[in-house]
């Protein structure tokens, strides 16, 4: 099923700057229902932040869970400085008191630079071609930096917590996406939340909209 799961979303992102990496599933949990989420979004980037928050809670909101920004739920000095463990501890239970019953963390874990051929490389036919016009096509390689191009790949990371009173913060399920030379925010937070949700609702841990 995973293999299946992993096949389908290649297909379904081929032509998006977001891919699916790995996942891991608490295997206890078969399925999850939640009422009231916290979403995080960990970034410097507060366009960013804003952006992913208000689409992932209006997701939620679109299946009848109630979503709460941690934009709107923390004061702007909460990320000023660095948190200990006790303090974060005492969120939780801020958290679970308020009757939240899940968190849903994002956040970048690394940027990778790459070069790689332009997309020249991909616009003939290798099957047919000869060498000498493989070799006369590509020779600017030689003479030009610029036929390679750069960009960045972005490392992110989605976590799924239960929270309630009455056990530890249990991690439900994590997933590892690489957003790939991204172009615009608005673009990069549609097609990785899209991503995200998709597999929440295959892993049945995110209820799947109703059908008008």
């Amino acid at each position: 099923m995973k293999s299946f799961l992993f096949l389908l979303f290649t297909l379904l992102t081929s032509c998006s700057s977001i891919e699916l990496i790995e996942m891991w599933k608490n295997p206890k949990i078969d399925s999850l229902s939640v009422s009231k989420v916290l979403i995080v979004g960990m970034t410097s980037n507060m366009e960013a932040r804003k952006q992913f928050e208000e689409k992932l809670k209006k997701e939620f909101e679109s299946r009848d869970i109630e979503a709460v920004m941690s934009l709107d739920l923390f004061e702007p000095t909460f990320t000023a400085e660095k948190k200990s463990k006790q303090e974060l501890r005492i969120v939780e239970q801020i958290l679970a008191t308020s009757y939240f019953d899940a968190i849903l963390f994002t956040k970048i874990k690394g940027i990778e630079n790459k070069i790689v051929y332009s997309e020249t490389f991909k616009q003939k036919d290798y099957l047919d071609i000869k060498f000498k016009d493989d070799y006369y096509l590509n020779q600017e390689i030689f003479y030009n930096p610029e036929y390679y191009r750069k960009f960045n790949i972005y490392h992110a990371e989605t976590s799924l917590y239960c929270i309630c009173p009455i056990k530890e913060r249990e991690l439900i399920w994590k997933g590892y996406i690489d957003i790939v030379h991204p172009i615009s925010i608005q673009e990069t937070v549609n097609d990785y939340i899209n991503l995200l949700v998709f597999v929440l609702e295959e892993e049945n841990l995110l209820k799947k909209k109703d059908i008008e």
